[in-house]
């Protein structure tokens, strides 16, 4: 595969239903499978969801990913592996709990406003979960329509969500977070 002519890719997974890790664990695995290469991993973030009341928080973390699949295509595998991890679209339902959640954030520079995608996400300068772990792998990565780094972009952030961060990768377990200690830019350190 010849990396060099692919730009990066950085995805957010989400999950705030049944066995949170495990789901984020195996939609890094079925997105390999679909031809989805993971260069970088952030840590798990845990955090309360968005725009919406449930029961559980959402774990989310960002991935660096290389793949040959044009933004369409690849938006139609992260759909592809959210139905095998049970994930149901309810039309007009708005926010809801899910199994798995994968979003497309950027695709290296490109700007893309189709009606079933816009690229980079509309509402990543808006959100402090999906900022918190794409500044952790890619915090000079310069959003392509606002002109600001992502670690400025967090920083700028008015989301007052807390997002809690653990040390631990996919496949290394989850540990709980506990610590209440805030970081520059809004994080909840835990372990």
């Amino acid at each position: 595969m010849n990396t060099a002519a692919q730009p990066s890719v950085f995805l957010l997974l989400g999950s705030n239903m049944g066995n949170r890790m495990q789901l984020l664990e195996r939609a890094c695995s079925l997105l390999q499978q679909a031809g989805v290469w993971v260069e970088r991993q952030s840590s798990v973030y845990e955090t309360a969801p968005w725009g919406f009341e449930a029961e559980q928080n959402f774990l989310n973390m960002a991935l660096q990913v290389r793949t040959p699949l044009a933004p369409l295509r690849l938006l139609q595998a992260a759909q592809q592996v959210e139905r095998q991890l049970g994930r149901t679209r309810a039309l007009g339902a708005g926010y809801a709990s899910r199994t798995i959640d994968v979003d497309i954030l950027l695709y290296g520079g490109e700007v893309v406003a189709e009606p079933l995608l816009a690229i980079p996400h509309p509402r990543l300068h808006e959100r402090r979960f999906a900022l918190a772990p794409l500044a952790e792998i890619a915090p000079e990565f310069v959003h392509p329509t606002l002109q600001k780094t992502v670690a400025q972009l967090l920083r700028e952030c008015s989301d007052a969500g807390s997002v809690w961060v653990s040390d631990c990768r996919v496949g290394a377990g989850l540990k709980p977070a506990h610590n209440d200690d805030k970081n520059p830019n809004g994080v909840l350190r835990a372990c």
